[in-house]
C-alpha cells in the first residue's frame, strides 16, 4: 500500500477509564486475526500505550500530539504510520475532546483535533454501567459538540445483560448512530496497572495469552466488519519527513532496561531516518555505555523501583562518569535523576548515584507532576543552539530535595502559558530535566 492511504479511524471515549484501550488492543489483535495488516498510534503524550499496541500489531507505533507537534511533522507520522496499512487504529487519551487551555503547535492537544485534520471517524466507547437510554443523551452531544469531528460508531462497554444493550443501543440507533459492539463486563481482562499508568508491555506477564484474549473478546461482541468499513483516508498531507528533533549524535548510546524505557518510538525513528546508529545498553546489568558513541541519552523510566541495584553497579557508574568527560550525556525525567546526587526511594531510603548533576530527588512523599511545557534552551548544546525552543511535558511523582550549584538547562512555561522559571540542570558535557522532550517548538 502507497505511504500515506491506509484507512484511519479513531477509538475514543467520554472519559478516561471507559474501556479504549481494551477495545483498541482487542481489534488490533482480531482484525490481524483476520489476515489485515492493521498499524497503530496513540494520541497525545503517552510511552506506554505504544509499545503494546506494537505487540498487539508486530509493528511500530508512534505517538501524534496536537499540542506539541506542527502540522508538517503531525501529518508525515501519521503518514508514515500507515505505509504498508490496511488500517490504522489511533487510541485517543482521556475524553475525545480534552485538552490544555494554552495554544500548542497545533491545537491544544485534543484527539479531537486529530479527527478534524485527518478526518478519521470516531467509534466512541461509552461505558453503559449505571446509564441505558441515557447514553444517547451522551453520544447525541458528542455527535453535535463539534461539526468537523465525526461519530461513526458507538461500542457500549461494561453492559450487563441484553435487555440493558436493547435499551441503550436502540436508543443510540435512533440517532441514526450504529451501534457496533456492546462488551460485557470482564474484570478478568483488565491489565495491570501502576502509579503512571499500565504496568510496561516487557514486564506485563503472559503477554501474548492476554492479548489474545482481548482479541477473542472483541471478536464475539464487536462487528469487526463494520468497523474496518468505518476507517477514511487521511485527508491530510503527508507531512515531512524530518526529525522532531536532530540527532544527539552520529552514534548514539540510549539506556534501554526496565528502569529506563521511555524512550518515543518518533524521536528514536527520526534519528534513525537522520543517519543516526543507535546502541543500547543496560544500566540494571551494569553495562557502561559503548565507548565508541558519540553522545548518551538516558530517557526516563522507573529508576526508583530499582534504585538499589542502579546505586550498587559502579560499573555503570564509572563508564557513565568517563563518557561525560568526552561527550554530551542527557537525561530525561528519570536518566536525570539517576544523574544527579542521590534518589530517596518510596521507604525513605537514600541511593547514591551518578553525581553528574547535583538534583536530588525523592520519592517518599509523592507529588505529581503533570502538564505539557513550553521551554527554552538556555545555553548551546546537543538540544541545539541557546534560545531554541523545545515541546515537552512533565509526568512524574517525585519531588526536587535539591538542584545543586549546576546551572540551568531550560526556562521553561505551562501550556497556559504560566512561568514555570529554570528547570533542569547542566554541568560540563551533563545535562538534563524532568521534562520529556516531544519536539522542536
Amino acid at each position: 500500500m502507497a505511504k500515506g492511504l491506509a484507512k484511519g479511524l479513531i477509538i475514543a471515549a467520554p472519559a478516561s477509564g471507559s474501556g479504549k484501550t481494551t477495545l483498541t488492543l482487542g481489534l488490533l489483535v482480531a482484525l490481524r486475526e483476520r489476515g489485515l495488516a492493521v498499524g497503530a498510534v496513540k494520541s497525545g503524550p503517552d510511552y506506554i500505550d505504544p509499545a503494546f499496541h506494537r505487540a498487539a500489531t508486530g509493528r511500530p507505533s508512534v505517538n501524534l500530539d496536537s499540542w506539541a507537534m506542527g502540522p508538517d511533522l503531525l501529518d508525515g507520522l501519521a503518514a508514515r504510520a500507515g505505509d504498508g496499512a490496511d488500517l490504522l487504529v489511533c487510541e485517543a487519551l482521556m475524553g475525545l475532546f480534552d485538552g490544555v487551555a494554552g495554544i500548542g503547535a497545533t491545537g491544544t492537544g485534543s484527539t479531537a483535533e486529530i479527527a478534524a485534520r485527518t478526518g478519521w471517524p470516531v467509534l466512541l466507547v461509552v461505558n453503559a454501567k449505571g446509564q441505558s437510554q441515557s447514553a444517547a443523551a451522551l453520544v447525541k452531544g458528542f455527535a453535535t459538540y463539534r461539526d468537523d469531528v465525526t461519530i461513526g460508531g458507538v461500542v457500549l462497554n461494561n453492559v450487563g445483560s441484553p435487555r440493558h444493550t436493547a435499551l441503550a443501543g436502540t436508543a443510540i440507533e435512533a440517532l441514526g448512530i450504529p451501534l457496533l459492539g456492546a462488551l460485557p463486563r470482564a474484570p478478568a481482562l483488565t491489565l495491570p496497572e501502576r502509579h503512571l499508568g499500565l504496568v510496561q508491555a516487557d514486564e506485563t506477564e503472559g503477554l501474548g495469552e492476554r492479548l489474545a484474549a482481548l482479541g477473542r473478546f472483541v471478536g464475539e461482541h464487536v462487528d469487526l466488519d463494520r468497523v474496518a468499513a468505518l476507517a477514511r483516508p487521511s485527508r491530510a498531507g503527508t507531512g515531512t519527513d524530518a526529525p522532531a528533533l536532530p540527532p544527539l549524535g552520529q552514534r548514539v548510546a540510549i539506556a534501554r532496561d526496565a528502569a529506563f524505557t521511555f524512550a518515543y518510538p518518533h524521536l528514536m525513528e527520526g534519528w534513525r531516518a537522520a543517519g543516526a546508529e543507535l546502541l543500547t545498553f543496560s544500566p540494571l546489568a551494569d553495562e557502561p555505555p559503548p565507548a565508541d558513541a558519540d553522545a548518551v541519552y538516558l530517557p526516563g523510566g522507573y529508576p526508583e523501583l530499582h534504585a538499589g541495584r542502579l546505586a550498587a553497579n559502579h560499573r555503570f557508574h564509572a563508564g557513565l562518569r568517563a563518557a561525560a568527560e568526552r561527550v554530551p550525556v542527557f537525561g530525561e525525567c528519570g536518566g536525570y535523576m539517576v544523574m544527579g546526587e542521590t534518589l530517596e526511594d518510596a521507604d525513605g531510603v537514600t541511593h547514591a548515584m551518578a553525581g553528574l548533576l547535583g538534583v536530588r530527588t525523592s520519592f517518599a512523599k509523592r507529588k505529581l507532576h503533570l502538564g505539557y511545557r513550553r521551554a527554552e534552551l538556555l545555553a548551546d548544546g546537543p538540544l541545539g543552539p541557546a534560545g531554541t525552543v523545545l515541546m515537552g511535558h512533565e509526568f512524574h511523582y517525585a519531588s526536587t530535595l535539591g538542584r545543586g550549584d549546576d546551572a540551568p538547562l531550560l526556562k521553561a512555561t505551562a501550556a497556559d502559558g504560566g512561568a514555570l522559571g529554570d528547570l533542569g540542570g547542566r554541568r560540563g558535557l551533563a545535562l538534563g530535566s524532568f521534562v520529556h522532550l516531544i519536539a522542536r517548538g
